[in-house]
């Protein structure tokens, strides 16, 4: 694919577009020889843009972009350079406001695009907090994992009498509750834990049983989670957290790991909980092998 191909294919996929978040180019998806380390994304009028490798030719990229984004609805382009650690977001046309946040289904999440490392929105997420939401209505939810609390947002909005947020990132609970007063939501019943999930599950436990339960862990963290090694932990204890008829949603971003690898674990190590169905990915994240992309899982403990 050429750079002159790019064009067109973001040209298309940013037609009729709103202020929602939209991915124009995903070539994390392998799916355009000699682009799997580009994406570009829409939000309202800012095109944002990830390199993963410095093999992309970044100048005639940006010749390009700017050309494409000077008769649109884009007013700025922000450059991430994923590869180089520690190396600033660039602002390379226009401005960003300090209060920038993302819209998804009428929903705002804050986001942070001067940053180099995650903006505090995952998008291919999309599927699994429509679940959520459409599957919340008066049960307790146990968001593990919950980062800026997007899935709580989605339980809230669902219905959900509770919801308790573990994650061990002080900072990242703190924009979870940003992000519930940027929605004005009700408050009452949503609680923030920076726990170490794994070293605090007496306290987890306290708080049970749990009627949907979300576990959506990073596949790797140093010295935190290892989806490898740790996932089967998480899974041993969902029989003593998990109300009688408990809906799960089990989650992993980890191209190395199969869809088999949760569901085998699952019959292991909680019988209980039988496989319902694999949420559809968001078409605009298609990948060369769905198997190893996206996985958002649903299973539903049996009542005993």
């Amino acid at each position: 694919m050429t750079i002159k191909n790019i064009k067109i294919h973001i040209e298309k996929n940013s037609q009729n577009i709103g202020e929602d978040f939209k991915r124009l180019f995903h070539g994390r998806g392998g799916l355009y020889d000699g682009w799997k380390h580009l994406t570009i994304d829409s939000i309202d009028t800012i095109l944002s843009v990830a390199l993963y490798d410095e093999e992309v030719s970044e100048v005639e990229l940006l010749e390009m972009l700017k050309e494409f984004t000077s008769d649109t609805r884009y007013k700025t382009i922000v450059l991430q350079r994923r590869y180089l650690r520690g190396s600033p977001s660039e602002i390379v046309v226009g401005e960003i406001a300090d209060d920038l946040y993302v819209v998804e289904n009428g929903v705002k999440i804050k986001l942070n695009l001067l940053s180099n490392k995650n903006s505090g929105y995952f998008p291919d997420m999309k599927k699994g907090r429509e679940f959520v939401r459409e599957n919340a209505k008066d049960k307790s939810v146990l968001n593990l994992f919950s980062y800026t609390c997007a899935f709580s947002l989605s339980a809230n909005l669902g219905g959900a009498s509770k919801v308790s947020n573990i994650d061990m990132s002080k900072g990242a609970l703190s924009t979870g509750r940003t992000n519930h007063h940027l929605n004005d939501l009700d408050m009452r019943g949503i609680s923030f834990h920076p726990y170490n999930i794994l070293k605090s599950f007496s306290r987890i436990k306290k708080k049970g049983p749990y009627d949907l339960i979300i576990i959506d862990p990073p596949t790797f963290q140093k010295g935190s989670f290892e989806a490898t090694k740790d996932y089967r932990k998480l899974i041993m204890k969902l029989p003593q957290i998990a109300a009688e008829d408990c809906l799960l949603l089990a989650c992993l971003n980890s191209p190395e790991l199969d869809v088999e690898f949760i569901t085998d674990l699952m019959k292991e190590l909680a019988p209980s909980f039988k496989f319902v169905r694999r949420l559809d990915n968001v078409e605009e994240f298609a990948s060369a092998d769905e198997n190893r992309s996206l996985k958002n899982l649903v299973f539903q403990r049996e009542k005993i």
